[in-house]
């Protein structure tokens, strides 16, 4: 097949994607699964913005760690701020800088600049006359602004008190000048605000606004509304959402992160295409995780050498029934059974149940399978198996290392 007809028959194939576009990072639903508290303290806080407009400026400041909905929160906030403030008759403007981007005060005025449609010779002028230039033009044109200083750690680390000091409480400066500018600042800790001195810090932690990491209901939630804005009808099960959700969810022992768990359904998405498959399965989302988490697939190869020749034969075992099954879980009874089966092949006489037990609960131990108590849905109570990554190179590590332990149990015979 020639160029032309690769790329021609890649972008002419049936795709599970109705609007990849609503699982981009830059995307503001809208509506925030499970930021209704945050968004109401926000409203709160900057409640004057509207109803006393310039007779005072604020400042909030939202922690919180990777994918917990921080930058999606303020995006969301800023909209229907702006749209309250145009029904009041207040032109306001809602602008997201980037510190990582933007990690000098030059470049973050210029930015808020920029976004103020402000084209002017910056060229030769101090941080500090740019910013007269563009209160000047707000004051002209009426204009207010919330401004938005994401990574706001990197402009800390990088520009200093002083830039800090001056940025914030510029109108410690002009006291009798209308207060047009307000403020959220974005950080994944408090930690970097310790480099400030106490007075700029204490300004700063005053209105604090703490994102938890996301549960596993709460990722389902999110999930869930993606996926029914991204992709075509039965194309995406219910069950495939739960397991990425269990993956992520804080309560399961995941990071508990939005943006990592979207990441996977995007990436599963990409495979089952790639594939030529109707729908995602779940061992594309299996090596979607080994994709993005590449780390863990090392962590569990690196881990295997450690295992006896029973621990392994009880993985495979476990790896070929989730094969089979292509289901997330399986019951530790279907692991067991398969497991007495390989040994039958291999004429290995296999252990009991409570030493198989034990070998599944030290798997789970060292991270290389997911073990859970069943829950609704089925009839007593079970401990369900799963495998976070794909199944393939892992299987082909495991029966290398079978068939290495098989050669020294021969030697140690003889």
């Amino acid at each position: 097949m020639n160029i032309n007809n690769i790329v021609e028959s890649v972008i002419n194939r049936a795709s599970v994607f109705k609007n990849r576009s609503v699982l981009d990072r830059s995307y503001v639903p809208e509506r925030l699964p499970h930021r209704d508290r945050q968004l109401a303290l926000l409203a709160e806080l900057f409640k004057p913005t509207v109803t006393s407009p310039g007779s005072i400026s604020i400042t909030a400041l939202l922690v919180g760690d990777i994918g917990v909905g921080k930058t999606v929160t303020a995006y969301v906030f800023g909209r229907e701020l702006v749209k309250v403030a145009e029904k009041k008759g207040i032109e306001l403007r809602y602008i997201h800088v980037n510190c990582h981007s933007a990690r000098t005060l030059y470049g973050v005025v210029q930015s808020i600049a920029a976004a103020l449609s402000l084209s002017i010779p910056f060229r030769g002028l101090s941080p500090r006359e740019m910013m007269l230039i563009v209160l000047n033009h707000m004051k002209k044109h009426n204009l207010h602004a919330l401004i938005t200083l994401d990574e706001f750690n990197y402009f800390v680390q990088v520009a200093g008190n002083d830039a800090v000091y001056f940025l914030i409480r510029l109108y410690d400066e002009y006291p009798e000048a209308e207060k047009r500018l307000h403020y959220i600042l974005i950080t994944r800790s408090l930690e970097v605000l310790g480099s400030l001195d106490p007075a700029t810090e204490s300004y700063i932690t005053k209105h604090i606004i703490k994102f938890d990491p996301y549960k596993t209901e709460e990722l389902f939630d999110i999930l869930k509304q993606r996926r029914d804005l991204a992709f075509y009808e039965n194309t995406v099960d219910d069950e495939i959402l739960k397991y990425i959700a269990e993956t992520e969810g804080y309560d399961k022992g995941g990071r508990g992160n939005a943006r990592a768990a979207i990441e996977i359904l995007l990436r599963a998405g990409i495979i089952a295409d790639y594939e030529g498959s109707p729908y995602i399965k779940i061992e594309h989302v299996r090596k979607a995780i080994g994709e993005i988490r590449e780390e863990l697939l090392v962590d569990i190869s690196d881990n295997l050498q450690f295992l006896q020749l029973h621990e392994l034969m009880v993985l495979k075992a476990i790896i070929r029934k989730l094969r089979s099954s292509g289901e997330g879980y399986i019951k530790i009874g279907e692991a067991e059974e398969e497991y007495s089966y390989l040994c039958n092949i291999l004429k290995i006489k296999p252990r009991k149940h409570t030493q198989v037990y034990e070998y599944i609960r030290n798997l789970k131990n060292m991270g290389i399978i997911n073990a859970k108590i069943s829950g609704k849905g089925f009839r007593g109570r079970t401990t369900l198996i799963s495998i976070p990554v794909p199944l393939d190179p892992l299987e082909k590590r495991v029966d290398e290392l079978i068939d290495k332990r098989l050669v020294e149990k021969e030697v140690n015979t003889i």
